[in-house]
């Protein structure tokens, strides 16, 4: 194929939600339904002795949350897709703001007795930020939720977007009788509670026969008066509007039961946008130009423990990445080759020869890589920021075993290189600071420190408000700020200069004494 087909064949996307809403369950069974996997797995297992393709970290297996984005590719029909597992719990949120840089749609999932949640109502004011095309999934429609006539105003007052139902359910909770399909126009009846694989469904093209009533006996008059009022309610399914990001087609189901997913991924193929331009500092990039580019949107260390390997994960924006071609890395400066890029199955990889616009590619990495390189056939751009947030929670690190530092000190930095914790060194004490945005990650950094690295710490607490970046063209004056604020002066990673605010007043007063002085809460300035 040409790199138009491909381009047009291909589809990236991320799935988002609150914790627990099912987000994960959901990506297992859109991975069943493509043929990806013939066995799904639990989140949160009893039965089921499988746990979820997409949480292989030992930590993820044991409490039963996503801690870091997975990629999965496989084919369905024609179509090659690419999705891309997100963590729910906000203590994670800045690898999902990150991943939403890489992909060109989103399926954001709800639980149907919960409703809209804050998290969610945080990743999809990241969405609206981009105009990025997103597809609701409404779950757990097998456990007693809200009425769906209810879902959907609390989805359009609270996520601020227009909604069109493309399936519609029949009951709730002990009395849920499958979907009726408002884009296929037939109804789907499911007849098998067989969790773990795809249960067989009964099709009923004709809403006014007999058949419908035979299958849903009371139900069917019900399920008629809805679809009328949904007809005179919502909006007709218009595609610009959903790929401009103003109208979010509805789908309701149990992932866990295999309840409307097919429906979901049917459409999704059907509608979604193939890979889109990007936006650099320099230029538009099209994904339809011959000439390779891509940046680096994640790192992950240890993805193969037996290997200790790291490996970024590239998204390729424009031409055809080959295996074994010389790339200009545009932060460096220099030309790399990749013998062995890889194509995932979340921790599963195999080698590559090509990959295409809307692929996710991962190289390993000896180091080379950070969060937003550019890599191109030789022009100079720069794709637009994935920063590093300000921390506000903090903890010095402890060497519990002396005999192990050298693993401590690679384990720091490998991990901190993955981006959802950084590692300060305090310039009054030579003392290593572990800056987060959720105390979460301080546990996953101990963890994988121990498992993965064979080094053991401890954490001491540090009071502190805010970390910042700060710079100014007067070097004199950056001199005599640390000077006065030595106690509370660090370096980064980079070896910049970073205030580490003990309060909300000493920052203030900071800023009000040395008006010259810039104050940066993100990394990239």
């Amino acid at each position: 194929m040409d790199l138009e087909q491909e381009i047009k064949r291909r589809r990236t996307f991320a799935v988002i939600a609150h914790p627990d809403a099912g987000k994960t369950t959901l990506t297992e069974k859109l991975l069943l339904f493509g043929g990806a996997i013939h066995v799904a797995g639990a989140v949160k297992s009893n039965k089921i002795r499988k746990t979820a393709t997409s949480d292989f970290m030992e930590i993820e297996k044991q409490r039963g949350i996503s801690v870091a984005t997975s990629v999965m590719g496989f084919e369905y029909g024609n179509v090659k897709i690419n999705i891309l597992d997100t963590p729910g719990h906000q203590d994670f949120a800045e690898d999902t703001y990150r991943t939403l840089t890489a992909v060109d749609s989103v399926i954001v999932v709800i639980d149907a007795a919960k409703g809209v949640e804050p998290q969610t109502l945080k990743l999809m004011d990241v969405c609206r930020m981009r105009s990025t095309p997103v597809i609701i999934f409404v779950n757990k429609l097998d456990r007693t939720g809200q009425d769906a006539f209810d879902l959907m105003d609390d989805l359009e007052q609270q996520l601020r977007v227009r909604v069109c139902p493309m399936t519609w359910p029949v009951g709730n909770g002990p009395a849920f009788k499958g979907v009726y399909n408002r884009y296929e126009k037939n109804l789907e009846l499911f007849v098998s509670g067989e969790k773990q694989t795809i249960a067989e469904s009964v099709k009923i093209d004709n809403l006014h026969g007999s058949e419908l009533d035979k299958h849903l006996g009371e139900f069917a008059g019900r399920l008629r008066e809805d679809l009328e009022l949904v007809q005179g309610i919502y909006p007709v399914f218009d595609l610009s509007d959903y790929r401009d990001g103003k109208q979010a087609p509805v789908f309701f189901g149990s992932a866990l039961n295999n309840f409307g997913v097919r429906e979901l991924l049917d459409c999704f193929i059907d509608i979604a946008p193939s890979p889109k331009s990007f936006e650099t500092e320099e230029r538009t990039v099209r994904p339809e130009e011959p000439k390779l580019s891509g940046f680096i949107f994640k790192i992950h260390a240890n993805m193969d423990p037996n290997h200790r390997d790291r490996i970024a994960f590239l998204r390729i924006c424009s031409g055809k990445f080959r295996r074994n071609t010389n790339y200009l890395h545009v932060r460096l400066g220099k030309n790399f080759k990749f013998a062995n890029p890889t194509a995932f199955m979340a921790d599963k990889k195999s080698v590559v020869d090509e990959a295409w616009p809307g692929d996710i590619v991962g190289i390993y990495d000896t180091g080379n890589f950070k969060i937003g390189d550019t890599l191109t056939e030789g022009e100079t751009i720069h794709f637009r920021g994935i920063p590093s947030f300000s921390p506000e929670l903090f903890r010095y690190v402890e060497n519990v075993d002396p005999i192990r530092y050298k693993q401590l000190a690679k384990g720091l930095e490998q991990l901190t290189d993955e981006g959802v914790a950084q590692l300060f060194v305090n310039q009054a004490n030579g003392r290593k600071i572990i800056g987060t945005v959720g105390a979460l990650q301080f546990d996953v950094i101990q963890y994988r420190l121990e498992h993965e690295y064979g080094a053991l710490c401890s954490y001491q607490p540090l009071p502190l408000y805010k970390a910042c970046w700060i710079e100014s063209p007067d070097k004199s004056e950056i001199d005599e700020f640390k000077r006065r604020k030595w106690p509370f002066m660090a370096t980064d990673k980079e070896g910049r200069n970073v205030f580490m605010a003990e309060s909300h007043y000493a920052l203030a007063a900071s800023q009000e004494k040395f008006p010259n002085i810039r104050f940066h809460f993100s990394s990239e300035f």
